[in-house]
């Protein structure tokens, strides 16, 4: 059975992962028959933020993979344990944590920096020349560790320009793209969809997370 990792930063859209993109995800590859290695980095998120008003929680801290578990029923490894030997591809739900935790693109633009252990884990499964896809604002990661290590690639955070420009200024080409479809670089095996970035239902949301997921599989 192939292997997919997946990489959560935290439990919530506005300061961890994007919950309904990541079990969309999830299942997916189960449907795929794909067993799923969810993982997460061991570190304190850059927030807490209540999710009912959309405020900043003074004075709270999380942590990452204790949040991420709530996501994954519990079976989920730490980010630095994690080999790209172990698994078959990768791929990143969003949601801001993608922003805020797992880098700090939120908060820094494209002189933003990628957490030690997720840059690495992205290192090693390109050069192992394995198949990686981002959803929603996760490309802007991708977009940082590929533009520092002066790979060009392409990629979509699907139509907004600022964004689009921030990553750009990282060293991708951006490719707009609607959110039922996706972008596929397939020199790099590389597969991102906006989802949530234009999404106003989940079923549309759906669709692309889909299609994404059956394009990294056919990388295998």
């Amino acid at each position: 059975m192939a292997k997919v990792g997946v990489i959560l930063s935290g439990c919530g859209v506005y300061d961890g992962s994007e919950i309904h993109e990541s079990v969309l995800i999830l299942l997916a590859l189960d449907r795929a028959g794909v067993e799923a290695v969810c993982m997460a980095p061991d570190i304190e998120q850059m927030h807490v933020v209540d999710h009912l008003t959309g405020n900043v929680v003074s004075g709270e801290k999380r942590n990452v993979l204790v949040e991420s578990a709530r996501i994954a029923r519990g079976k989920i490894r730490d980010i630095g344990t994690v080999k790209a030997s172990e698994i078959d591809a990768l791929i990143f739900p969003g949601g801001f944590g993608a922003a805020k935790n797992l880098c700090n693109f939120a908060v820094k633009g494209s002189d933003c920096t990628v957490d030690p252990e997720v840059a690495r884990l992205v290192r090693e499964i390109v050069a192992a020349k394995k198949p990686l896809a981002a959803v929603c604002i996760a490309p802007a990661l991708i977009s940082k560790v590929l533009g520092d290590d002066k790979i060009a690639h392409k990629l979509t955070i699907g139509t907004d320009e600022e964004t689009a420009r921030a990553l750009e200024k990282m060293g991708s080409k951006h490719v707009s793209c609607p959110v039922r479809e996706f972008v596929i670089d397939k020199e790099n095996k590389l597969v991102s969809t906006p989802a949530y970035m234009l999404a106003g239902r989940i079923s549309e949301a759906a669709e692309g997370i889909e299609k994404t997921v059956k394009a990294l599989l056919e990388m295998l």
